[in-house]
């Protein structure tokens, strides 16, 4: 017999900030933004919530909250400017120009094989001028906002704008980041996807403290972090391997979290096959393979009867299935090796892009096939969980009315904060951290974190440009104990990683490198980066029901390059479309979900590439350009990435 313990505020003992790591994008909308999700099944939004009215890229906020604990742990409320005293506090800085290059992630053996990781912008003898610190901020009551909420730095004589700090009307915390504006004050173009010398972009990263005094008393509070990225040109998408999927398999590993128990099909099994068919609107080669009316089309009533059901009746198509995943542990000579293993079968080189998922790993290289990174494997957690699915094991709660939670308000109290650190991640990608769109390998380090998903911050979160690792970062120094990863970190800490600016890596990351083998697959990050989309002129006649039913299949399967809707149009000079990109990053399309039930040849929601209103001028030239480049093969209307160092990050000794 239980009985019902009635939480009352005398009871709370500690507070916490979530989520753990709340995520802002930039965007060039001066003014407006939005709110990133704060449930991990968001409703779709249509092209105004996410571009104001000029048609300029609205910022996603990241919002932070505070939930009062007991001393058992459990929550009992959320603490609000009206139940409480809250004061914030953050910083924001971008390290990047005085980081080191990225090469290779330093967690795996191939790194050793890369070029080394030497300094950016190493002739700049004053390494402050190139580290931009926005300094630190507070704030607290409700609806809070001003000029000295803003965090503003400099790079060499540049001011530049990293964000700002507000409250909203319950004194929760928003935090804006920057316009997505990158430069090089020297006026030099960008030549390679991740380390620009002489750049800079506004992207950025911090601490997120509070101080909270409730019912007469200050209470402890555990910190967060805020991390700025690129915008989420597909917010409807989520990669196969998650950033959550990555940090709770850490978690796990570290003995963080316990292990999960026996696995749900609704939220273990089934998020793993409709991700690869939800790809289908952003890579051609997954509509293809996993896309409406295809082999493996798993949002198919067939399919869910089938993978739904725990009787021996379709095991064999479970295992089969099963099978298709590339597992890791298998390719090593050792089994269950760790994967930082030194060594593995050479017999095992056959492990390829054939197998699930197709998206470029590590040490993703056009010229190494051998290694087993160079694609990506899913998670330990979810390859066990897909390993009892096979056998049958699994909570058979597929319910195709189930609605899930749309806002936060429909989640139960006691599970808010753990849907929080789950909606902030699981749009962001762990696919190959090469380097990666938010975040990038260290996150895979246990020794990074205080808690499952909390960062450990340094004992001063200042920025620390001044701590000089030696001229070339290595593995040894990046893992060492009192090095940048284990001991805490600090502001700018996380993106300094990442490549400078952002835009060129993102306009490099695409597919079908190798286009002799297949001009779409396998693919870097579409979840994020979308490859190819059904445009808004190709949907029109999809949807057209007095069009010959060849012509709506043709305009279905017929896929845009996303990149072709930079200014300079479909284009066969790399260096002109990274370029390219720093300026125009906001006219490129996102891709949305667009619904119109129609006749049963086509599924009655498609997501299709909107893009903001464009003067008729610019309409008639890329019809022309068009109509010119008919002619041409996906190949031949495309830069050849084979030879960019971004495919070629260490020598072909695989």
């Amino acid at each position: 017999m239980s009985h019902h313990h009635c939480a009352h505020d005398a009871d709370i003992v500690s507070a916490a900030i979530y989520p753990p790591i709340g995520v802002m994008r930039v965007g060039n909308s001066p003014t407006e933004y939005f709110i990133g999700p704060e449930v991990n099944q968001p409703f779709a939004h249509d092209n105004q919530y996410y571009r104001d009215a000029t048609g300029a890229l609205k910022r996603q906020a990241a919002r932070f909250r505070i939930y009062g604990f007991d001393a058992q742990g459990n929550v009992v409320k959320e603490l609000t400017a009206d139940n409480a005293t809250i004061t914030w506090h953050a910083r924001l800085a971008n390290q990047k120009a005085s980081w080191y290059q990225f090469q290779l992630a330093l967690d795996i053996p191939e790194a050793a094989e890369a070029d080394p990781s030497l300094l950016r912008n190493a002739t700049v003898k004053d390494r402050s001028t190139l580290l931009i610190d926005g300094g630190q901020h507070s704030v607290c009551g409700k609806n809070q906002q001003g000029s000295n909420t803003r965090f503003v730095g400099c790079f060499e004589h540049t001011s530049v704008y990293l964000g700002e700090m507000r409250t909203d009307n319950e004194g929760r915390l928003v935090m804006l980041g920057g316009h997505g504006k990158s430069a090089n004050p020297q006026g030099k173009p960008a030549v390679t996807f991740g380390n620009n010398e002489g750049w800079y972009d506004d992207t950025s990263d911090g601490p997120i403290t509070a101080e909270v005094q409730f019912a007469g008393k200050s209470l402890p509070v555990k910190p967060a972090w805020v991390v700025c990225a690129p915008p989420d040109y597909a917010p409807m998408q989520k990669s196969v391997r998650t950033m959550w999927d990555l940090m709770r398999d850490v978690a796990v590993e570290a003995n963080l979290l316990a292990a999960p128990g026996i696995p749900s099909f609704t939220h273990d099994i089934l998020p793993i096959f409709q991700r690869l068919t939800d790809l289908q609107w952003v890579n051609a080669g997954f509509a293809a393979g996993f896309g409406w009316q295809s082999p493996f089309d798993f949002r198919s009533e067939q399919w869910l009867m089938r993978l739904s059901d725990p009787s021996e009746t379709w095991q064999a198509a479970r295992r089969t299935l099963f099978h298709n995943f590339r597992n890791l542990d298998t390719a090593f000579s050792t089994p269950n090796a760790s994967v930082n293993t030194q060594s593995w079968d050479p017999k095992f080189t056959a492990l390829s892009v054939q197998q699930w998922p197709w998206l470029y790993g590590d040490a993703m290289s056009v010229n190494a096939n051998a290694s087993p990174r160079q694609f990506v494997t899913l998670t330990r957690l979810q390859l066990n969980a897909l390993a009892d699915w096979v056998r049958g094991e699994f909570i058979a709660d597929y319910d195709p009315r189930t609605v899930p939670p749309q806002c936060l308000a429909d989640v139960p109290l006691a599970e808010q904060p753990d849907m929080l650190t789950r909606a902030a991640m699981e749009f962001c990608l762990a696919d190959a951290f090469h380097p990666g769109c938010e975040m990038t390998w260290p996150m895979r380090t246990a020794g990074l974190y205080s808690e499952a998903f909390r960062l450990r911050h340094a004992v001063d979160t200042a920025p620390t440009h001044g701590i000089n690792y030696g001229p070339v970062m290595t593995s040894q120094i990046a893992l060492q104990p009192d090095g940048p990863i284990l001991s805490g970190q600090v502001a700018g800490g996380i993106t300094r990683w990442m490549a400078i600016p952002w835009q060129t890596d993102t306009a490099s990351c695409r597919d079908g490198y190798n286009l002799a083998y297949d001009p779409y697959l396998p693919t870097f990050w579409p979840a994020r980066v979308p490859n190819n989309m059904l445009n808004e002129t190709n949907y029109a006649k999809v949807i057209d029901e007095s069009l010959p039913l060849q012509t709506r299949q043709q305009a279905f399967n017929e896929r845009e390059f996303w990149l072709d809707d930079l200014p300079i149009g479909p284009s066969t000079n790399y260096e002109a479309q990274i370029n390219s990109m720093i300026d125009n990053f906001a006219d490129l399309a996102i891709v949305l979900p667009q619904t119109k039930p129609g006749d049963s040849h086509f599924p009655n929601t498609m997501q299709v590439g909107m893009t903001p209103q464009k003067p008729a001028a610019l309409l008639q030239t890329k019809a022309k350009m068009h109509t010119e480049l008919q002619h041409l093969t996906a190949s031949e209307r495309r830069p050849d990435l084979s030879r960019t160092d971004k495919a070629n990050r260490f020598g072909g000794k695989y």
